[in-house]
């Protein structure tokens, strides 16, 4: 069955920006000449993705539909919204794209994951792949900061959320392929000490049951949910920019 809709998780509280996000959206801080989420669109949009739906809550929810319309502007076939209360992490976000997913498989990116790769190449692979889940994974200097992948050869083994000693600088990027099986696990999860159901315990019942691929994601890569990661966003746009206008 071939990849046709995407998921855009937008939610959360962004408190690691705050000030910044006492007044708008994670999502829709810039980074360099345009909103984060607009990034993540693109992606999918560029990877034959035809249907998205977009995952936000908050009190600034509102001005997602004033940026992105109906989509049209960014390329979008159809696009939806939907609306997460209170925070209870990226796996109760994802829950509520169940009706969207249609038990149909999804691709999936956390709005503020900033990359220079297509991942066209990977929807494809997960197209051959047929059931299952898959994960994008990049070598990264701060692992802690991240779910940690431990992997032996092709196999991966097990993933440790922001672990204080990683075993490995392999970092799980926020770009998720699963089937319709998701939905289920995230039913059947218990919430962590964060009071949160977890997309790492997600990708660890994958791996359990031998499900799990992964890729490494080449070109470079950033989350942008801290001061330094948005910073560090926006140069690589930036210079990303530049390069392209010398061409």
């Amino acid at each position: 069955m071939r990849l046709r809709k995407g998921v855009i998780l937008a939610g959360g509280m962004g408190t690691r920006l705050a000030p910044l996000t006492h007044v708008t959206n994670k999502h829709l801080l810039p980074v360099y000449d345009r909103p984060m989420v607009t990034y993540p669109i693109e992606k999918m949009v560029q990877a034959g993705i035809e249907e998205i739906l977009l995952v936000t809550g908050g009190e600034f929810a509102g001005d997602f539909l004033r940026l992105l319309g109906n989509g049209k502007s960014l390329g979008i076939k159809r696009l939806h919204y939907t609306y997460q209360e209170g925070h209870g992490g990226i796996a109760e976000a994802l829950s509520l794209a169940e009706d969207f997913a249609d038990s149909k498989p999804i691709l999936v990116i956390l709005g503020d994951n900033i990359f220079n790769a297509s991942i066209l190449p990977f929807v494809k692979k997960y197209n051959s792949q047929g059931t299952g889940a898959m994960i994008l994974l990049k070598e990264v200097a701060d692992a802690h900061r991240f779910g940690a992948a431990t992997v032996e050869g092709d196999r991966i083994v097990k993933i440790t959320e922001k672990p204080a000693k990683p075993e490995s600088n392999l970092a799980v990027t926020g770009i998720y392929f699963y089937d319709k099986r998701v939905f289920e696990i995230i039913k059947g999860l218990s919430p962590s000490a964060r009071n949160e159901l977890e997309i790492t315990d997600v990708n660890n019942t994958y791996i359990r049951w031998g499900q799990m691929r992964w890729a490494r994601l080449p070109g470079w890569w950033s989350d942008a949910g801290t001061f330094e990661s948005l910073y560090r966003a926006n140069q690589l746009v930036r210079k990303a920019r530049l390069e392209e206008k010398k061409k």
